[in-house]
């Protein structure tokens, strides 16, 4: 555990980064609300990556956040936001529990295109569907916060704003304990051979349905964030490119560390609104480039920087004696 934050201090930085958006000019309180919504997800599929498979359909959940939210949300009259994102968590982690024994059976390209098959499923079923706008949707009405209103458009902002940070910064308080508990190190075992997993007694399945699920909360409450921030909801919300968007946050966050999560969020959405603003015609072009960046210089994620500068502190010799065959 050396070296290791503990989880009071976490929640103290999480405060903190809350607190932050006070000093932040308008413009930057948007982005940073979009990029935690988007790192809470990615975190999930970062969850679901340590056993070795990656979700392509996550939009899958992150609609049936945002939907469940809506559709609840209007028939009870509920507008508190964290009561929605709490909703949204629910949505997602009960269609988790449905598809997750079911998909678990599956690895690799198999339970890639599982997922996005659902997605798409889910996509043309909303697209259909007259009773939820179809393929325009419907909008919602803006957030209160424990009883609180927010008239004014920089207090609504920030209260959005600090509600995604404390969402995806608990989420990622969580994520790190996950990260370090027996199922943890057993969900890397699984990632690794989940043959001797089956050997050691453990289920590799029940295994992979646990992060599968906790990855669907993830999304769930992601896709709640989303609807609270955009206060419109369509089948876009389940389409593949959606889906796509918080793979590549995970790509380039790299499974090793949370923190990298976050800042490879922040990063593409940066990346992106800027590039957006001055090369309007070929924004693509220029994001397209910056994945490819740090695919092929960080092949193992953002995270790999300081992980990586963490093992050669512990252990400086290493490097040289890999270079000379022997075996620190």
């Amino acid at each position: 555990m050396k070296g290791r934050l503990h989880p009071v201090v976490m929640v103290a930085l999480v405060i903190a980064a809350a607190l932050f958006g006070r000093v932040l000019p308008t413009w930057t309180l948007s982005l940073a609300t979009v990029a935690a919504s988007n790192a809470l997800i990615a975190l999930g599929i970062v969850v679901l990556a340590r056993t070795g498979n990656v979700s392509f359909g996550q939009g899958l959940f992150f609609a049936a956040g945002g939907y469940g939210v809506a559709l609840i949300a209007n028939a009870w009259g509920i507008t508190d936001a964290v009561a929605q994102v709490i909703i949204g968590a629910v949505c997602g982690g009960l269609l988790g529990l449905v598809i997750g024994p079911l998909i678990a059976r599956y690895s690799g390209i198999f339970f890639g295109m599982l997922t996005l098959a659902l997605s798409m499923m889910l996509y043309g079923a909303l697209l259909k569907s007259t009773a939820l706008g179809g393929s325009d949707g419907f909008n919602v009405g803006r957030p209160s916060l424990f009883g609180m209103v927010f008239a004014d458009t920089r207090e609504a902002d920030f209260m959005l704003y600090a509600v995604s940070v404390a969402a995806t910064g608990l989420a990622g308080i969580a994520a790190t304990i996950l990260f370090r508990s027996e199922l943890g190190l057993a969900s890397l075992a699984v990632r690794e051979n989940n043959l001797r997993v089956e050997y050691l007694g453990l289920s590799a399945n029940r295994i992979v349905t646990i992060n599968f699920v906790i990855a669907a909360v993830f999304a769930g409450a992601s896709g709640a964030l989303a609807l609270m921030a955009q206060r419109h909801i369509d089948p876009q919300f389940a389409y593949w490119t959606t889906s796509g968007e918080f793979v590549f946050v995970a790509v380039l966050a790299g499974y090793q560390s949370v923190a990298a999560v976050f800042v490879a969020s922040v990063a593409l959405e940066l990346v992106r609104s800027f590039s957006n603003l001055y090369l309007p015609n070929t924004w693509q072009l220029v994001l397209g480039i910056f994945l490819l960046a740090v695919i092929l210089f960080l092949p193992r994620g953002i995270g790999s920087l300081w992980i990586r500068d963490r093992h050669h502190k512990k252990n400086p010799a290493a490097p040289r004696a890999a270079e000379k065959g022997a075996v620190p």
